[in-house]
């Protein structure tokens, strides 16, 4: 089982997007890829489901993380941030050993 925390914040801007930009069917996925200045970067978007996939449920929200990407989010806290320079979902890894200025990016 995969732990983290979404926040409120986070958890009203994908009810947001999820009006504008989901289809049917759709809930939103947080994975991990290879890529960014330091190895590895967090994606999100809205998909569907596989047998595969953890799925989450916070209020509203339901979250879907393949099995590669919970191993690298296990306890860790998505956010939404929006202030003069940045508007995004942030993450705070606890596994990460180093991240990037665009906090999107991270090594372990």
């Amino acid at each position: 089982m995969i732990e983290l925390t979404f926040t409120d914040k986070a958890q009203k801007k994908v009810k947001d997007f999820a009006v504008s930009e989901a289809k049917p069917e759709q809930v939103f996925r947080i994975y991990v890829q290879g890529g960014g200045c330091s190895g590895f970067e967090y994606g999100f978007s809205f998909d569907h489901a596989t047998d595969n996939d953890y799925r989450l449920q916070f209020g509203e929200i339901e979250l879907i993380i393949d099995p590669f990407s919970a191993t690298y989010v296990q306890n860790a806290t998505i956010d939404y941030v929006e202030d003069f320079r940045q508007a995004g979902f942030t993450v705070k890894n606890p596994n990460a050993k180093a991240t990037c200025g665009c906090g999107l990016s991270f090594s372990v």
